[in-house]
């Protein structure tokens, strides 16, 4: 395999740009690859790290498989507490989203979760947010639109059966 060639801190602004670009143009891989060079070049950039997690949950709709640990580990690195839980909460919701797609048994229970996840992280968000800036707000009411329109409801708790003993 031929080696992957360094791209140069200057460029970084740039290759940022384009890697968004790649995500509205529904290119996620692109995007992926490109947030991998930023990060090569820039550990701790924040703009690749964020762009990076979210072409990761673009390709969620492609069928690709996303590792929870992979998405773990690129949360761990946000340094702001408010982008942390903001960017939990968009895994949880897209990851929610996927489920209701697949039509598999129990994806109607796993999506409820994983919206509940979703708006656990908005809450958390929408606590310590900058002034005007409601966009973990605007999630939290999608999430509850979904369930509404979706009649999603959470799985019974499965009663305890005791046999008798004889």
């Amino acid at each position: 395999m031929s080696e992957l060639k360094p791209l140069s801190k200057e460029a970084i602004p740039a290759a940022l740009e384009k890697a968004i670009r790649y995500r509205l143009l529904n290119e996620p891989g692109e995007a992926e690859s490109i947030c991998l060079d930023v990060l090569k070049a820039d550990p701790e950039n924040q703009e690749a790290i964020v762009t990076l997690l979210l072409a990761l949950t673009d390709r969620f709709t492609k069928g690709y498989g996303v590792s929870g640990t992979q998405a773990k580990e690129l949360l761990s690195r946000i340094k702001s507490d408010y982008d942390r839980a903001y960017y939990a909460g968009i895994f949880a919701e897209r990851r929610a989203k996927t489920k209701l797609a697949q039509n598999t048994p129990d994806c109607r229970f796993q999506a409820y979760d994983l919206l509940h996840e979703a708006m656990s992280w908005f809450e958390k968000a929408e606590a310590i947010r900058p002034p005007g800036h409601d966009d973990a707000l605007l999630r939290w009411n999608t999430c509850v639109r979904i369930i509404a329109q979706n009649k999603l409801v959470p799985r019974a708790e499965e009663k305890r059966i005791e046999f008798p003993l004889e």
